[in-house]
Formats: structure tokens, sequence, C-alpha cells
């Protein structure tokens, strides 16, 4: 078996890993992280991000389109959890959402996906660099809105100048 592909994406987000971790598992995080360019839709939701819970959806290649089924794995509270495909366009996709305090009011958020192109070393030719550059492009979406989600709450918490709200 071919060693899987590791893309990886990591930011420091200016709220806690506990705060940021229960942003990513409210109901419609997924929505809110696809960038506008990105076409799914969502024809199963999960419950929730806990071992177990599951969910699938639309992705669309032009105008293809394939069911991608994924499962949560290894959830650990404010920490961590991991997507799973269990069906869908890759041979294998494990997507690990890892919070990592960096004192109490900033964490690292990193994304690590690891992952397998259906049709071995010619699925490698023809769409190696074309999965790499679309990861690229996604997570750097995904990065500045939840980035920019977090200020907003931020500033809802204190009266715009940085100073709490009373």
């Amino acid at each position: 078996m071919a060693r899987p592909n590791l893309f990886v994406a990591a930011s420091r987000i200016e709220a806690s890993a506990e705060e940021l971790f229960r942003w990513h598992a409210e109901p419609g995080a997924l929505e809110r992280l696809t960038p506008p360019w990105e076409r799914i839709e969502i024809i199963e939701h999960s419950r929730g991000i806990r071992d177990g819970d599951s969910g699938a959806m639309w992705v669309y290649l032009g105008p293809f389109r394939m069911r991608w089924s994924f499962e949560h794995r290894d959830y650990i509270e404010g920490r961590q959890f991991r997507d799973v495909q269990t069906s869908g366009p890759f041979r294998r996709w494990v997507h690990t959402h890892l919070f990592t305090p960096e004192g109490p009011e900033a964490c690292r958020l990193e994304d690590r996906i690891e992952y397998e192109l259906p049709f071995g070393a010619l699925g490698y030719f023809i769409g190696g660099w074309l999965v790499r550059r679309k990861l690229a492009r996604v997570f750097e979406y995904r990065h500045r809105v939840t980035a920019e989600a977090m200020r907003k709450a931020r500033l809802s918490e204190t009266d715009g100048r940085g100073t709490l709200a009373q």
C-alpha cells in the first residue's frame, strides 16, 4: 500500500482552545467553513462530532457528483476530533482537527489530512497537484473565516474598544 499524502494547515487563533472547539462542534460548522466556490450538498446531517456520529454529502467535480460519507472518531473534548471517509472520492481520507492551547485566550488550530488518491500512481500523476492546490486554497479560507468569527465573537463581548461591555 502506498504511503498516504499529508496536508497540514495551522494558524494561531485568538480564542481559547475550548471556545474554538465548541464553535466547530456547533450545528452548521461544515456549511460555515465551506468556501462559496465549493459546491457541496448535505444529504445526511451528522448529529455531532463525537465518536460514531456520521453524515454524508454530495460533492461536485464539474457536472459530476459523488457521495462522500464520513464518520467522526477519536473525540477528545476541547482538543481534537477526526473525520474519516467511509466512502467517497478518495481511496483514504482522515482529517484530524487539533486545538492546542497557547495561553488562556489563544490556541493553535491545526488541520491534518492524510489522504490517498484513487488509481494509485496514475491518480497521483493526474490529480495530485490539483488536490494539493485545492486543499491549500480551501484551508486558507477556512482558517480566515474561523479567525474572523472568533474576532467578531470577542468584539461582541466588548464595547468594540477592547473593554468588556457592561
